[in-house]
Formats: C-alpha cells, structure tokens, sequence
C-alpha cells in the first residue's frame, strides 16, 4: 500500500492553530501529493474525510483523545478506530506504547482493528519491545513516532538508534517518524533501512518554522 522509499506527509494542526480544519488540512494534503508525497497521515474523521475526497494516496488515520489521567492520546480506543476507518482511512495508526491508557490494550485493540475492521495498523511506539508486541498482535508498521516523547526532555534529533533496532529485529514494515526536519536525515533513515518516513512540522507547520527562522534573528 505504501511503497518502500516512500515519504510520508503528516497533515496535522492543533486547535489553537490558524490552519486547524479540514479545508486548510485537504489543501496541505493536495500540496504534499504535488511535491511527491506518497502517502498522508492526518488525524480525526472530518481531516480524514476531506483529505480522501481530495486525494488517492493512502491515509494514515488517526483520533486525537486527551483524557485526563492518561497519556495515551493517539486511537485509544476501538470507537476512535472505526471512526477514522469509516470516514476513508486506509492504515489506523495507534500509540502502542506501555502507558496507562483509557480503552482496551494496545495488543487487543490492534486485533480488533484487523479481525473487525479489516484495516492495516500503523503502530506507534518508542521501544524495541513495543514494536515487537504491536507485531505479535498483527501491526503491519511499527513507527518510531513516540521515541523521545515518553519521557522529558524531548530530543532534538530522530532517535536513529531505536529505528536501527526496529530494521534489525522487526518483520513489521518500519517507519522513520518523530523529530525529522531536513532532507539529510531523511536520507539517513533510509540508509539505516527504513521502509518509509514521516515528515510532520519541517513541511506542514509555517508557525513552527517562522518561530525557527525568528529565533535566529538579532535580539
């Protein structure tokens, strides 16, 4: 579904960000699709909905949920898997971490988004062996989204030693995902052995890199 050497495009924005919503996330999508992406991932169904009637690339969907009490935000839960499967997703992606979560364990909730649903699983972890368990479950992508995010502070570059043991231990089709903002990392993903990579905030948030370039400048 998504071909190996692919670039993956995140078109995501926060609420409190002046692109949130689903015309300004099916325009960021159709861009992506112009400069050669080969997939998107987005988040929620009206995003979902609106970047399928907009493009054939495959989507990665997923639900944002923040419940108090627990760090799990990523598809917690079945309801938010179907959810996304029913408004066009192709792959659901899920925080499969170890971490306290509102709905069903990640093993269960992956069996059930591919008995139920019949849907690929993208699953997001920060660990060898959550990538191993998410495989043993029937993720088809392990994806080292979440490395770096479990725990403070957040480290500035991709952690391209838990993608090596990703690509070293795991069946599962392996992701690059997290931290990656320049074409050389990209590129030295993919040495290392990554089926696919992400790229979020270093091509879809212009807030984020304005605060980047002001940063720069004499104060």
């Amino acid at each position: 579904m998504i071909p190996r050497g692919a670039l993956i495009v995140s078109c995501q924005a926060r609420t409190d960000h002046p692109l949130h919503g689903p015309t300004f996330m099916a325009a960021m999508a159709r861009a992506a699709q112009q400069g050669g992406a080969q997939a998107i991932r987005c988040a929620g169904p009206m995003d979902v909905a609106a970047i399928r009637a907009t493009t054939t690339l495959p989507i990665i969907g997923l639900f944002m949920r923040f419940d108090q009490g627990f760090h799990v935000t990523i598809t917690p839960d079945f309801e938010s898997a179907y959810a996304v499967a029913e408004a066009g997703a192709d792959i659901i992606a899920l925080d499969a971490t170890a971490r306290a979560r509102r709905g069903e364990p990640a093993a269960t909730l992956i069996r059930r988004i591919r008995g139920e649903l019949g849907h690929e699983v993208l699953a997001d972890v920060s660990t060898l062996e959550e990538a191993l368990a998410a495989e043993r479950a029937g993720a088809t992508w392990v994806a080292t989204t979440l490395a770096g995010y479990t725990d403070a502070p957040v480290p500035e570059e991709p952690d391209f030693n838990l993608l090596e043991a990703l690509v070293a231990h795991c069946r599962a089709k392996v992701v690059a995902e997290g931290r990656y903002r320049t074409p050389a990392q990209v590129a030295r993903a993919f040495a290392i052995g990554a089926h696919a990579v992400c790229v979020g905030t270093a091509i879809t948030d212009p807030r984020g890199l304005t605060q980047r370039f002001v940063a720069a400048t004499p104060r």
